[in-house]
């Protein structure tokens, strides 16, 4: 399998904007200790590393234009503002596919507070199955997934369908197109992506879920 590249020293690494987690009070103090705001690029085997903070003048929402569901339903992604959002690459092939479990598990605690989970199946990297029908009931059958599953589309190249797009073209390190299955982006309720995690990242470790949980305690 021809994973992403493992060159970097440390443990995964988490893009989130230091506005949302830490006073601005601190910024200065955290760059200071790491070194400065510049960051390297994302890889899996990096360690967790905030970014410098992207200033919310500006910021705007990545849920735009429409997607086909898994059942061929036109849907408009701007349905889900307001909501705490993943986004995730899906494979049914993959060495990650059993991340759906954990996908699931967020799903079913974290509904109820106004979280969503968005998997998007692609055959970008050659590990999906062969149609929309097949991979729902994969999805359904093996894993119990439950969140809301679009159609197979682009995630990569200028093919890539109106979210990821969106998402490529943010600034920073959370701006690009995932390098394998499974990379996570996570949206606050107003649209706005803040993190970015890479395959590698359980949906269920600690940093995803307290990163969650403070957008979870935030007004749209």
């Amino acid at each position: 399998m021809a994973l992403e590249s493992r060159g970097g020293v440390f443990g995964e690494r988490l893009h989130v904007r230091l506005c949302l987690l830490i006073p601005l009070s601190l910024i200065a103090l955290v760059a200071a200790s790491c070194g400065g705001a510049n960051t390297r690029s994302a890889s899996v085997g990096d360690a967790p590393a905030a970014t410098a903070p992207i200033a919310a003048m500006g910021a705007h929402s990545a849920l735009v234009g429409s997607v086909k569901d898994i059942d061929g339903v036109q849907q408009d992604l701007s349905a889900y503002k307001g909501k705490v959002v993943l986004v995730v690459n899906t494979a049914s092939r993959c060495g990650f596919t059993d991340q759906y479990t954990g996908l699931e598990t967020l799903y079913s605690q974290y509904a109820s507070k106004g979280f969503v989970v968005l998997g998007f199946p692609s055959n970008d990297f050659r590990q999906e199955l062969a149609s929309d029908s097949e991979v729902k009931t994969f999805c359904s059958t093996t894993y119990g997934v439950t969140f809301p599953l679009f159609a197979m589309t682009a995630v990569t190249g200028p093919d890539a369908n109106p979210l990821f797009a969106a998402l490529a073209a943010e600034p920073g390190d959370i701006g690009a197109p995932p390098k394998w299955n499974f990379t996570k982006y996570l949206l606050n309720r107003a649209g706005v992506p803040v993190a970015r995690w890479n395959s590698n990242m359980d949906p269920t470790e600690p940093d995803v879920i307290r990163t969650i949980e403070a957008l979870l305690q935030e007004q749209a």
